[in-house]
């Protein structure tokens, strides 16, 4: 047991100890399981808002931030706009065959019209803005819209959506909901909100059944046409059940928790992981506008000066620009460690220098290190399937099976495939069976695609460590295998600050090689150049270079084996593209889409005569 576990256990226990049972089979696989009975659940997710808009009508549900200071919604208010939007829908037509679409990012109003289409059985799909708002082709959206035959579409104001608009125009028969009651032929926000509940909305939320879909969400894979996750409401309730079980503090929380948040609703971590925690718990959500991104995080960094969370959520990209804020502002570094109970981290492997950093700066700040957790999902397991409650020694380890969930190990080359069978799995994608079928083996487990390793083989309860995707993960001409995952995690952390994300290279030669996708911001500071300069300059600059050559190095001589570091690197100057499939909107990168877009640099690397590869440098 390391020093922080130790230390943390001092402490009034956060969660349900672990108490893991393995199965291992005559054909390899392990079953693992919790001991922990899954408690009976909430029949659908407008049970958890008519309990609290009973029990606590005037607490703060939800806030967001109009210039200086924050504007709420009570549960009692939002339960009366989420019956009225919900009356307004069924009145429309509105069905479990023609679900509301929702193109514009978290707010109140996106927060309303989703719970009030849940709250009468018509499911919700939050379409990420990134597919309006960035793309230049808008062909991801079209075929969204396709496929969703929506019965509205939501936008927070005409405006900015005019072009994706224009772009669906002809492909659904859908009424336009406006936020700001703009635009030709749509109808304003706040007549929705007008519209008089009858006894309809009464008979249609006592339909809800846990079979009944509660919302549509798009994976945020990155090649072929868009998927679309079928979540009932039981995968969610039963989602939330499991936590409550195994992170027993929340219950202790006086006024529920509350969360300061940017992970948007268009995905499974913010909406049924983060959003439905509060809601289910009776807490705050506090909407944070910003993002972890350049001109962006400020406005995340003015929210947390604003309103301390007692449980913080982020990505990993996220709490490197986090680390740096938290070390250059000694009261948001007190505030911060002083009032967060717990901090999970999800969604991407966290980089160790991040969690030393984390871990060293709450042990100066208040005397014990972060609580950091986290979890492992998928947006087919809605999310969670697994969850790392105890207090880790290292970064990396997403925990053990949540109760009533099965993992199946199966030996697959050098790794264990994970595969989810439980009540928090999809029944299929939508209007998709063949492309259902295949994505559940002969026992009715999911095949997520990843692969995991036990942290102690003879004590399941340890947890587990990601171990990389199946499909991204190469040989080299040795037939050495490369663990695209770890070795990804490893370049970041050497090469911090000035790597954003790293592409691994090298199949079928015999030497690993980085594409590296560079935190501009970064590498300016490393050169000590104007805000003026251009990527190209930046990129180009000496310091930059051997700031990457030695990153390189330190790499190589912490490595063990060639698989495990790259002799050979590049500087990416043109972004991730959306349209093209190398990036979700939350800024995770496609290995293989990038790999296939950029072969021109892949082969780069393999030149000898190359000027723009970086190599390490020399050890003296």
């Amino acid at each position: 047991m390391g020093n922080a576990e130790r230390r943390l256990d001092s402490e009034p226990r956060m969660f349900a100890a672990p108490s893991i049972e393995a199965l291992k089979r005559d054909d390899g696989a392990i079953i693992l399981r919790s001991r922990m009975k899954l408690q009976p659940a909430a029949r659908c997710t407008g049970e958890w808002l008519e309990t609290w808009a009973r029990t606590a009508p005037d607490r703060t549900f939800l806030a967001e931030r109009r210039g200086e200071t924050w504007t709420w919604l009570t549960y009692g208010e939002t339960l009366t706009q989420v019956r009225a939007a919900a009356a307004w829908m069924l009145a429309q037509g509105l069905s479990p065959e023609r679900p509301l679409a929702i193109l514009s990012d978290n707010s109140i109003a996106h927060a309303v019209l989703a719970l009030a289409a849940q709250h009468v059985g018509i499911p919700v799909c939050a379409i990420s803005p990134a597919y309006s708002l960035m793309s230049t082709d808008h062909e991801k959206l079209r075929a969204m819209i396709r496929l969703l035959d929506p019965g509205a579409i939501f936008v927070a104001a005409h405006g900015p959506f005019a072009r994706a608009l224009a772009a669906i125009e002809g492909l659904h028969r859908a009424v336009i909901i406006s936020g700001d009651g703009e635009g030709m032929n749509s109808v304003a926000l706040q007549a929705v909100l007008s519209t008089k509940p009858g006894p309809g909305v009464d008979r249609a939320f006592a339909a809800v059944t846990p079979d009944t879909i509660a919302k549509l969400l798009f994976t945020s894979g990155s090649t072929g046409q868009p998927k679309a996750v079928i979540n009932t409401h039981r995968m969610l309730t039963m989602s939330q059940q499991a936590k409550g079980q195994l992170w027993t503090f929340l219950r202790e929380i006086e006024g529920g928790p509350v969360i300061v948040d940017w992970l948007p609703w268009s995905h499974t971590f913010g909406a049924n992981h983060n959003f439905n925690l509060v809601l289910a718990h009776g807490g705050s959500i506090y909407i944070d506008g910003g993002k972890p991104a350049p001109g962006l995080f400020e406005t995340s960094l003015a929210n947390l000066r604003s309103m301390v969370p007692t449980i913080y959520f982020n990505v990993p990209r996220g709490f490197d620009m986090l680390v740096a804020a938290l070390k250059a502002d000694d009261d948001l570094r007190h505030r911060f460690f002083s009032g967060v109970k717990c901090i999970l981290y999800a969604a991407a492997a966290l980089p160790h220098n991040l969690w030393d950093a984390l871990n060293e700066m709450s042990l100066a700040t208040i005397g014990r290190p972060a609580p950091l957790v986290s979890a492992w999902g998928a947006t087919e397991t809605s999310p969670l399937a697994t969850d790392c409650h105890f207090f880790a020694e290292r970064a990396g380890n997403i925990g053990v099976p949540i109760p009533g969930t099965e993992l199946k190990l199966v030996p697959t080359g050098e790794k264990l495939e994970v595969r989810v069978r439980g009540p928090n799995v999809m029944p299929g994608y939508w209007k998709a069976p063949e492309i259902t079928a295949a994505a559940f083996d002969e026992e009715g487990f999911y095949k997520i695609g990843d692969a995991v390793k036990l942290a102690d083989p003879e004590h399941p309860e340890r947890g587990l460590f990601f171990d990389g995707r199946i499909t991204e993960d190469f040989k080299l001409s040795s037939g050495t295998w490369v663990n695209v995952g770890a070795l990804r995690v490893a370049g970041i952390a050497a090469l911090a600050p000035l790597a954003q994300d790293i592409v691994i290279a090298g199949h079928g030669t015999d030497e690993v090689h980085f594409l590296i996708v560079p935190n501009i911001a970064a590498c300016r500071s490393e050169a000590a150049l104007a805000d003026t300069a251009s990527v190209g300059e930046v990129l180009a600059h000496p310091a930059v270079r051997e700031a990457i050559a030695r990153g390189l190095a330190k790499l190589r001589i912490e490595a063990v084996g060639s698989s495990r570091y790259a002799t050979r690197a590049l500087l990416i100057a043109e972004p991730p593209s959306l349209d093209a499939g190398e990036i979700t909107d939350k800024g995770y990168i496609n290995q293989r889409a990038v790999l296939t877009r950029r072969a021109n640099l892949v082969a780069m690397l393999q030149d000898e005569a190359a000027a723009d590869v970086i190599r390490p440098a020399s050890k003296d």
